[in-house]
């Protein structure tokens, strides 16, 4: 399967509705594209024992070492065992820690399986939190309940605002800025191999603000500066979805973030509507590069009208 088909963004398919409605998980994998019994892993290495894996969902990152299996975020239940055997053929075995940079379906459900296995989940406190009840996922006309998470699923180890694993010669540090993507997001450092992670945060394309449950698009920019503070020219940067690009596209994106959410900001001051406001295309120059505006804009305008 050709990797653009597998990396669709959760932004990407708005599932076409005359009025709000209820996905089922199979209405919403189906509409975003996502073939969880065929699609095959792909991997990336972006530094010595630090490897990317491709599959369904979000981005999942791995260090490979001596002491063991650290893994970023992790897709769904179906697609465990393939990871397992990508990472085995990487040199690596059972995965002993699994990091959740956020809460969404597409890049903690495989959860439940790595919790019965044995592996130890580490999230931020707001992701274990969001974890444990139901919570509404709304894509404008469409939403998807995502059912609580089965306690074998949920964290063991949280975190407030920073946190840091000494593993395979790499100092892990867990870093939250606040509400951005959702309330609970962390971007992972990788220091030695200059690489982070940044989840849902940070897209290749326009991102989705889960503005139902916390999130907010000048918390997301202030998150992206503060880990680009962190950064240098050289960092290799990994999205929540997409292919792995480095310091100045996060920095463009910032940039864009800022713009955006201060337009957006003057027109509600001026008593525009949503409809006006996205008659007024106040993303036009940044849409050849970033795609359609149209989910990016009603999210932004209800974090910002809160």
């Amino acid at each position: 399967m050709r990797i653009a088909a597998i990396l669709v963004p959760l932004l990407a398919i708005m599932p076409a509705a005359s009025a709000h409605e209820y996905l089922s998980f199979e209405e919403l994998t189906a509409a975003f594209g996502m073939d969880l019994e065929n699609t095959d892993i792909r991997s990336e290495e972006v530094s010595p024992g630090l490897h990317v894996l491709f599959g369904v969902g979000g981005n999942v990152l791995v260090s490979i070492g001596e002491q063991g299996v650290l893994m970023v975020d992790s897709q769904f239940p179906e697609m465990i065992p393939r990871i397992n055997d990508a990472i085995r053929r990487l040199g690596g075995g059972e995965i002993d820690f699994t990091i959740n940079t956020h809460w969404h379906f597409d890049h903690a459900d495989g959860n439940a399986t790595l919790g019965r296995d044995g592996t130890w989940l580490v999230a931020h406190t707001n992701t274990r939190r969001m974890m444990t009840g139901e919570r509404d996922v709304s894509y404008v006309d469409t939403t998807y309940r995502q059912p609580a998470y089965d306690h074998e699923a949920l964290p063991v180890v949280t975190y407030d605002d920073h946190m840091q694993l000494h593993l395979n010669e790499e100092t892990v540090d867990l870093l939250h800025f606040g509400p951005a993507h959702t309330t609970g997001d962390t971007a992972v450092y990788f220091r030695t191999a200059n690489v982070v992670h940044m989840g849902d945060v940070f897209f290749t394309r326009y991102p989705y603000i889960d503005a139902g449950n916390g999130g907010d698009i000048v918390g997301m920019q202030h998150f992206c500066e503060a880990v680009l503070a962190r950064l240098d020219e050289e960092s290799r940067v990994v999205p929540g979805h997409g292919p792995v690009v480095g310091y100045a596209e996060l920095a463009d994106y910032a940039s864009m973030l800022a713009a955006v959410a201060s337009r957006i900001s003057a027109m509600i001051d001026r008593g525009m509507s949503l409809e006006q406001i996205l008659a007024a295309a106040p993303t036009a120059d940044f849409d050849e590069r970033y795609g359609n505006p149209q989910l990016f804009i009603v999210k932004a305008y209800e974090s910002l009208s809160r």
